[in-house]
């Protein structure tokens, strides 16, 4: 499986008002092991970050994941960079 545009983000949510400045990213990819792996990074803009890896027999289920998180993140108020 190569990395599909379509199962990967990057998005951010910035709040000059209240210091905030936080970034998300996720990628659906395959493993070393030929598994199917979500990879999600999280952390304040500039920083490293921290990194969470899932891991999946089926494809699907990775996609309803990553989709899941999208709709969750974008109800918090992460977007595109506008740059």
């Amino acid at each position: 499986m190569n990395a599909d545009p379509d199962h990967q983000i990057y998005i951010e949510r910035i709040d000059p008002a209240k210091n905030m400045a936080r970034f998300y990213a996720m990628e659906i990819s395959t493993s070393l092991f030929g598994g199917i792996c979500l990879t999600r990074i999280w952390g304040r803009i500039g920083r490293r970050g921290q990194t969470k890896m899932h891991l999946f027999e089926q494809e699907a289920e990775a996609v309803d994941l990553f989709r899941d998180l999208i709709r969750r993140k974008h109800a918090r108020g992460y977007r595109p960079p506008t740059r």
